[in-house]
């Protein structure tokens, strides 16, 4: 389902400026540590949505960890904004941005961690290259991933979680820490998005796993 269009966010949105990025360039390729001001490793999250995990990630580790939220809907990304500015989170970014297009923006190696949580399940076999966990998209992570680091995955979907288990299989990534039930495995330090609060209160199953690069 489409969301409605909100006319008065992007004006909005020029109140976290110092946030959010809504035309980011092939200038920030190589050089996030420098808009950061420090060399801490760097996480990102493909589909920040409304930001709960990001905001959540991002005040858990602060001085830890420089996280980079991408949201292709800058009407949703509003929200997220405002997580971050009023906890007042210096080592969270956000972009309005298309993660096709992620090599554009971020330098091989540069990455440490990505995080995709809930992405659309894109359910039809013909539309299967859209899923962000297709081999298209791993080829791409490849790139911007540091050697051995991982991609963290969550969603809700057992036939997105399979096909994904597969791609990941097939693209020879180190699978770890796989749950069918992820609240009630032994994974500790669980941050939620706001579908994983929502799901887990019906009792939906959430499927986790690591795919080491």
């Amino acid at each position: 389902m489409r969301l409605r269009k909100k006319p008065w966010i992007a004006e909005a949105l020029t109140g976290f400026s110092d946030i959010v990025l809504t035309t980011p360039g092939e200038e920030l390729k190589g050089r996030w540590h420098e808009l950061f001001g420090n060399k801490l490793p760097l996480h990102v999250e493909l589909g920040t949505g409304k930001g709960q995990f990001i905001a959540g990630m991002g005040e858990h580790y602060q001085g830890k960890f420089n996280f980079v939220g991408i949201e292709a809907q800058q009407d949703v990304l509003y929200y997220a904004a405002k997580k971050v500015k009023e906890k007042e989170l210096m080592n969270v970014r956000l972009l309005v941005f298309n993660v096709n297009d992620i090599l554009n923006i971020f330098a091989p190696g540069e990455i440490d961690r990505l995080y995709i949580n809930f992405c659309d399940p894109w359910p039809k076999n013909r539309h299967a290259k859209r899923r962000l966990t297709h081999a298209g998209f791993l080829e791409k992570y490849r790139i911007v991933l540091k050697p051995g680091s991982q991609l963290w995955f969550k969603t809700d979907n057992r036939p997105l979680f399979e096909f994904s288990l597969e791609q990941f299989n097939e693209f020879g990534l180190k699978l770890d820490n796989i749950s069918y039930d992820l609240e009630n495995s032994d994974f500790a330090g669980n941050i939620m998005t706001e579908y994983e609060t929502k799901f887990s209160r019906l009792g939906q199953p959430i499927y986790r796993c690591e795919a080491t690069f």
